[in-house]
């Protein structure tokens, strides 16, 4: 047995003590793709670096395989041109946001799980990345059965590279994949490796009433929430949002817009009706999220700074000496207003995390409830 196998039969095992895998078709799919030929070279963050620093790990080096099979997710672009050794200072180190990816293989295999996926369906998949998660399903329904979208040119050719050293084809488009396949097309899975702001509307209709659309929901706060939708007819879905916590870089297209700056004047303060820390805690971000669609996050603990994107009003929280906290607001919305609110109804029916969360969305508009669809919920920014 080659160190390759040998490690993918270690992984494997692990996965399924943990329940990972379910069917013995992943199973088979996960020991027969080697992630190494998806994942020629990747960047391992320097630790305690502030920004964040990169070091490239080689193909060769020492640790370098064993880093594949480590089941963590491995960077494979900065800001959208920086592939790993390029770009370095001299102490071999480069800075920068992370763009591509190759996600950790249990999260991979367990999305393909959720998603139901069975022999004879087609599935078009979101956001090709490496190409290691679209080569498991290929594995899984055979190449015809499995398209893939990639926005990037030079990560859909480095892909298309390694489909072929690995032995498979499947169909594979460069484009924006919130566009659905540029040639049409009737699917029965939807799987996206990337995170959206709303569901992109091609996307109900290229899935068939039955089907599933399997996708991360997120905004300009970076708060996350996988959901997995069924399409009840053209241009209508609805779903619930699944336990645990999943994450994905966004869409570029659905990418906060880039600022020059950020100056932060004196607001008018009042006393905040909120712990200003819950909105640091997963399920509570994600209701700030949804309550004030438009911000971006900034802080922790007891000091959040919300900033709209459009608007430029702003909410500032600090601790009191008394125990409480103050906020200080200022520009057209009241952020913080809109945050309170949003807390309390979740609060109000008991904080559940977002397993208690459901989505539908139609042509008209897309919104995110609590418990059923006449509870309390939010319009999603379409």
């Amino acid at each position: 047995m080659t160190t390759s196998a040998r490690l993918r039969a270690t992984m494997v095992e692990r996965f399924g003590v943990d329940g990972i895998l379910g069917e013995h078709a992943w199973r088979d799919a996960a020991l027969a793709v080697p992630r190494e030929l998806f994942v020629d070279s990747y960047f391992s963050a320097v630790p305690e670096s502030m920004p964040t620093a990169y070091r490239t790990v080689r193909r060769g080096e020492p640790g370098w395989l064993e880093g594949i099979y480590a089941d963590r997710t491995l960077i494979t672009q900065l800001d959208g041109t920086t592939a790993p050794g390029a770009g370095v200072d001299d102490d071999g180190k480069v800075t920068g946001s992370p763009t591509s990816s190759s996600t950790l293989p249990s999260l991979v295999l367990d999305m393909w799980r959720q998603l139901g996926v069975q022999p004879g369906h087609h599935v078009l998949e979101i956001g090709t990345g490496t190409g290691y998660s679209t080569a498991l399903g290929a594995h899984r329904l055979g190449d015809a059965a499995v398209t893939s979208i990639e926005f990037d040119p030079v990560v859909a050719e480095r892909a298309a590279a390694a489909f072929k050293a690995a032995g498979y084809a499947p169909r594979l488009f460069v484009g924006d994949g919130l566009h659905g396949d540029p040639h049409g097309g009737s699917y029965d899975r939807l799987i996206a490796t990337c995170s959206v702001r709303h569901l992109p509307i091609p996307w109900l209709f290229q899935v068939k009433p039955g089907g599933r659309i399997l996708v991360t929901l997120c905004g300009w706060s970076y708060a996350s929430g996988l959901a997995l939708l069924t399409v009840t007819e053209p241009g209508r879905a609805t779903g619930r949002f699944l336990p645990g916590c999943t994450s994905f870089m966004i869409a570029r297209s659905h990418e906060r817009p880039a600022r020059s700056g950020l100056t932060l004047l004196s607001g008018e303060p009042r006393a905040s009706r909120i712990n200003p820390s819950i909105i640091g805690t997963w399920t509570g971000s994600w209701v700030a999220q949804l309550a004030a669609p438009s911000a971006e996050r900034m802080g922790g603990g007891d000091e959040q700074t919300l900033v709209d994107v459009a608007t430029g009003s702003y909410a500032r929280t600090a601790p009191d000496p008394d125990g409480g906290w103050t906020v200080r607001q200022r520009g057209p919305l009241r952020l913080w207003d809109q945050v309170e609110r949003g807390v309390e109804a979740w609060q109000a029916v008991g904080e559940p995390h977002q397993e208690g969360f459901g989505i539908t969305v139609s042509e008209i508009g897309q919104r995110v409830w609590i418990g059923a669809e006449d509870g309390p919920g939010w319009d999603l920014p379409i």
